[in-house]
């Protein structure tokens, strides 16, 4: 997570990336992730909605794999999920992306969520991936 926060802040600091966001008609873009791990969707979702000054975007998929490395690892996925948000909201290719500096030695852990299953949850649903309403109900 701190490798995500490190790459989001430095798209967010990026001149070419403010000029890109700011095509979108928004303000902020809001990020939401959720990892299921073994309850995890048969493949990766996103539900994206665009809400007056911003851009809300819940991602649910796996935990990632550990990596050998965290920035590369993390670049990938933040990209991957702006790309995901562009096509939603029709905007232009991606910038290219900035030189991301080393994760510092010192950064600070970011606070995760992380919350049992209800109980009677342990059966994954037959529709085999959860909608937003069931996450938003999860999270209560």
């Amino acid at each position: 997570m701190a490798a995500l926060q490190h790459v989001a802040v430095t798209l967010n600091a990026d001149a070419s990336w403010q000029r890109w966001w700011q095509g979108s008609g928004t303000t902020a873009c809001e990020l939401g992730i959720v990892a299921e791990e073994r309850w995890d969707h048969l493949r990766p979702s996103a539900d994206i909605v665009k809400a007056a000054d911003r851009v809300r975007a819940n991602f649910t998929s796996t935990p990632p794999a550990i990596a050998n490395d965290l920035l590369a690892a993390a670049t990938t996925e933040l990209t991957a999920m702006f790309e995901v948000i562009r096509e939603a909201i029709h905007m232009p290719p991606l910038p290219p992306l900035p030189q991301v500096a080393p994760l510092p030695a010192d950064a600070q852990e970011v606070e995760v969520t992380a919350r049992p299953f209800p109980a009677g949850s342990r059966q994954r649903d037959q529709q085999g991936y959860l909608t937003l309403t069931q996450i938003q109900e999860f999270f209560g």
